[in-house]
């Protein structure tokens, strides 16, 4: 099973799940902790092959990775924590991963909560998987991600976000590195699914103002997808939990608190 930490509230019977991206940890998270275990029961997961996760004896397995297997390893989770429905909250790759729970077990899901929501590949991104693709298996996986992480958060102000995946990444091996990537090959077909079927769940995208591989894209979703809201934040890059938390716990906590999110104000 993976490794998972909770934080339990005395009262409160609302779960919020975490769900990090490709290279990260459930450390990406720790802006948020504090301000959401006043109000939420929190469920923090490493997936497979990250961060204490890596440590599991299915690291050993010799599976395909596919959306459709990582997700099932976070429903596992779930079920034996008997849990109610949660609020999922994904980040980059995470968003993908929380969208394809919801499209398996959407009776376990809330709401959901996407910052640096990957909802469709650019030229941009589909040139850095031809590459990543290309030289995975003969270029050091650490100077990849660099790359890729220098070009989705570009700027100094991103340094902190993009310095923190790259310091979670050092934790993968180039073998784990090389399972995940493949799944890149699945992400177009499962995004233009996305697009197209829309569940009706609450769904808030948090993203940042210089996002811009992925934001314009989460901007046609949201016009598309009933229950679907958009808070762009300014001087914000890809990962905006880590470089404006407190705009984004806001936006998130006031997301959560209603009674209905068909009231959430959108803009962008």
């Amino acid at each position: 099973m993976l490794y998972y930490k909770t934080y339990k509230h005395p009262t409160s019977e609302e779960w919020v799940l975490f769900i990090h991206g490709a290279g990260g940890s459930s450390s990406i998270w720790y802006k948020q902790i504090k301000a959401f275990r006043d109000d939420f029961n929190l469920l923090l997961i490493d997936l497979r092959g990250h961060g204490k996760s890596a440590a599991s004896l299915r690291n050993l397995w010799k599976d395909e990775y596919t959306f459709e297997a990582v997700t099932k390893d976070i429903i596992e989770v779930l079920d034996h924590l008997k849990l109610p429905p949660v609020h999922m909250m994904g980040v980059s790759l995470g968003t993908i991963i929380a969208r394809q729970l919801a499209e398996m077990e959407p009776q376990k899901v809330k709401s959901m909560i996407m910052t640096g929501a990957i909802t469709r590949l650019n030229f941009t991104s589909r040139l850095l998987v031809f590459m990543g693709n290309t030289f995975k298996s003969v270029i050091p996986y650490m100077w990849l991600y660099r790359l890729f992480a220098w070009i989705i958060m570009p700027r100094k102000h991103h340094s902190e976000s993009r310095n923190l995946f790259v310091r979670e990444a050092k934790r993968l091996c180039q073998k784990e590195f090389i399972r995940w990537f493949k799944l890149t090959k699945q992400v177009n077909p499962l995004l233009r699914y996305f697009k197209e079927s829309d569940l009706g769940i609450p769904t808030l995208y948090i993203m940042g103002e210089e996002d811009i591989m992925f934001l314009e894209p989460v901007k046609k979703m949201v016009k598309e997808h009933r229950n679907a809201f958009l808070k762009i934040v300014e001087n914000c890059g890809h990962v905006v939990n880590v470089e404006q938390p407190e705009i984004f716990n806001q936006f998130s906590l006031e997301f959560l608190d209603h009674k209905t999110q068909s009231t959430f104000q959108s803009q962008g």
